[in-house]
C-alpha cells in the first residue's frame, strides 16, 4: 500500500528532538526501517514524518570504560555488533545475537535500538541485552532519563518511550565484562527465521542471570540467581513466570518444553 509521507533527515540531536517535540505522534523514528517499513508498506501505521536518525554523529559507535561499561549507540548496526572488537572481546553474547538476526543483508541495515523498540517478544538482541541487566538512555527536549531493559517492555510491541523521545544509547555496566554466557533460538527451519522459544544466560562468578524470549507478551529476565544456584530451582521459576501462547508457529506446551530444555543445556555447559 502506497503511502504519502515526509521524510526528514536531521543532522543534529538537537535538531532531531525539536521535530519529535514538535510532530509527537505524527512522527515516527527511522533507524534501520527494516520493521518501520513494513508496518508502513503494510498499512499499519500511516506516518506523516519519516524521521531518519542515521545521520547523526553521536547516536553511532560503540565504546567501552572500565568505569563506566559498555555504550552502543542507537543506530550500531546488527553487523556492527558482530564485528566490533571490543563486543567479541568482551561482551560477546551480543555478538552471538545480532549474529542470530535475520539474514545478513538485515543485519546491514538493522539497528540495536530498532530491534529493541520494535518490542517484539521474540527480539533475538532484547533476550542478550536483557541477560546482561542493560539500560536504555532516552532523551527529549526536556532532558535524559535512564530506564533498566526489564522495565523499558509494557506489552507486545509497546515500551516507555513517549511520543517526543527517542532511545539514544544502550549501556551495559562494566561488571558483566567477559561473562560466560550461553544462547538458544528455536526455529521452525534451520537458516533465518523468527524465534519460537529463546534463552540467553550470562554467569559470572556471583550471579547467574536467565532472559526469555517468545513466551510472554515481552522479552523477560528472571530474578537474579547465585552463580551456584541449584538447576532445578532455577527451572522453577522459570515455569511459573513464563507464560508462552498457541499459534501458527508453536504450541504453549512445546514452547514451555524447549524453554526449560534450553535452559538446563545452557547452565550445564557453564
Amino acid at each position: 500500500m502506497l503511502q504519502t509521507f515526509s521524510y526528514v533527515a536531521p543532522d543534529s540531536r538537537k535538531d532531531l528532538l525539536a521535530i519529535l517535540n514538535k510532530e509527537g505522534t505524527r512522527a515516527k523514528i527511522l533507524a534501520g526501517g527494516t520493521d518501520l517499513m513494513v508496518d508502513i508498506r503494510g498499512g499499519k501505521i500511516a506516518p506523516a514524518f519519516v524521521v531518519d536518525i542515521k545521520k547523526i554523529a553521536d547516536l553511532k559507535g560503540v565504546s567501552y570504560s572500565a568505569t563506566e561499561g559498555l555504550s552502543i549507540g542507537a543506530v550500531t548496526t546488527c553487523i556492527e555488533l558482530v564485528t566490533d572488537k571490543t563486543i567479541v572481546a568482551k561482551f560477546p553474547i551480543i555478538a552471538d545475537a545480532a549474529s542470530r538476526l535475520g539474514s545478513t543483508q538485515l543485519r546491514n541495515r538493522a539497528t540495536i535500538a530498532g530491534n529493541i523498540c520494535t518490542a517484539s517478544p521474540c527480539a533475538d538482541l532484547s533476550c542478550a541485552m536483557l541477560a546482561l541487566g542493560a539500560s536504555v538512555e532516552i532523551a527529549s527536549m526536556t532532558g535524559t532519563r535512564i530506564v533498566k531493559l526489564a522495565d523499558f517492555f509494557t506489552g507486545v510491541k509497546t515500551t516507555v518511550i513517549k511520543a517526543d523521545e527517542l532511545v539514544t544509547r544502550l549501556i551495559v555496566a562494566p561488571e558483566l565484562v567477559n561473562a560466560k554466557f550461553g544462547m538458544e533460538k528455536l526455529k521452525r527451519i534451520k537458516g533465518h527465521d523468527l524465534s519460537l522459544a529463546s534463552v540467553a544466560v550470562v554467569k559470572t562468578g556471583t550471579l547467574l542471570r536467565v532472559a526469555l524470549g517468545s513466551c510472554a507478551p515481552t522479552p523477560i529476565v528472571l530474578p537474579d540467581f547465585p552463580a551456584n544456584a541449584p538447576l532445578a530451582s532455577i527451572l522453577e521459576v522459570a515455569g511459573k513466570t513464563i507464560k508462552p501462547i498457541d499459534d501458527v508457529r508453536a504450541s504453549k506446551e512445546y514452547r514451555k518444553m524447549m524453554i526449560m530444555t534450553f535452559i538446563e543445556q545452557i547452565i550445564l555447559r557453564l
